[in-house]
């Protein structure tokens, strides 16, 4: 009878043990889901690459599990500090993947939600432009400009995700404030400046005609485009109007009526999702600064392609 008393105590705390581990799990997962984009930002801002973002996010699921909950005072900068700790440490790897990338490498282009453009601030963000800027940046400099200026966090939080003390994360802020600032792109363009010029620019490009296309490029326009080694990519920047404008003749020309453009929002701003005989072939980023185009973008590796059919919902 001792026995069977002993064994159903033992079952009844067992299931009590089993029920405590299902609630914690359950809001584990309720404050996880609740900031999974803000996760989800904070990691790509920092990587230029969604495939690793989400390595991140996994990565990062699995140490908040484990985690007492009740010891955490802010769901949000603790989660932010486990994304940071894990989204550097694979920055570090990917800094020596990239050493070995043939051509110009470009971030992961993702269809983006248009309450992502709307955001002014987290649409220049995620631009092409923008995280080709924090490509410049040392890993750490890069997660305390991103926690700092996208994410508004505190020094001592900052200083809690990249292991300094909050005196150094001002100073690292500091610095990486004035290079970004030295490197960033020229102020902010008005929604109608920017549709005009981008439908110009579409226009150009879907007719062929390179007059069009000369008078809408910027004196100084830049074309960098990333076949990752797999598709045909020029492998160094073309620099200038008509050196610009006569590439792309030459391509539309190669190309003719299999070549179709399709307006879409990528990384909160225009760009055209390029197809080839009915099949994506690529996605180019449009940056105009002034009424004209400035920069394009054109990314062609397919590896990169997987976030252009279905829209990433980003936040801050």
């Amino acid at each position: 009878m001792a026995d069977v008393a002993n064994h159903g105590a033992n079952h009844g705390a067992s299931d009590g043990a089993g029920e405590r581990e299902s609630g914690h799990l359950d809001l584990a997962t309720e404050a996880f889901v609740a900031h999974r984009n803000l996760l989800f930002t904070v990691a790509y801002e920092m990587l230029g690459s969604a495939a690793d973002a989400e390595d991140v996010l996994q990565e990062t699921w699995l140490r908040w599990a484990g985690v007492d909950l009740d010891t955490v005072l802010d769901q949000r900068a603790y989660l932010i500090t486990i994304t940071t700790r894990q989204a550097l440490t694979r920055l570090r790897t990917l800094g020596r993947r990239k050493e070995s990338y043939v051509g110009p490498w470009l971030p992961e282009p993702l269809l983006t939600t248009p309450d992502v453009a709307e955001d002014v601030e987290l649409a220049e963000s995620v631009s092409m432009a923008m995280l080709l800027v924090l490509e410049t940046l040392q890993p750490t400099e890069r997660a305390v400009f991103v926690l700092r200026e996208v994410f508004a966090l505190a020094y001592d939080e900052i200083a809690e995700a990249v292991g300094k003390s909050p005196a150094t994360v001002r100073q690292i802020a500091h610095r990486a404030r004035a290079h970004v600032t030295a490197r960033r792109p020229r102020g902010i363009v008005s929604p109608d400046e920017t549709r005009g010029a981008f439908e110009a620019f579409q226009r150009a490009v879907e007719t062929g005609d390179l007059q069009s296309l000369i008078d809408i490029l910027a004196p100084g326009v830049v074309v960098l485009t990333d076949g990752g080694g797999i598709k045909q990519a020029l492998l160094r920047p073309v620099v200038g109007a008509d050196r610009v404008a006569r590439v792309f003749a030459a391509g539309l020309h190669t190309a003719g009526a299999a070549m179709s453009f399709e307006r879409v929002q990528v990384n909160g701003g225009p760009a055209l999702l390029v197809r080839l005989d009915g099949e994506i072939d690529g996605v180019m980023a449009v940056r105009i600064e002034d009424g004209l185009v400035a920069g394009l973008y054109y990314v062609r590796n397919p590896e990169k392609l997987t976030r252009v059919a279905q829209e990433t919902t980003m936040s801050r």
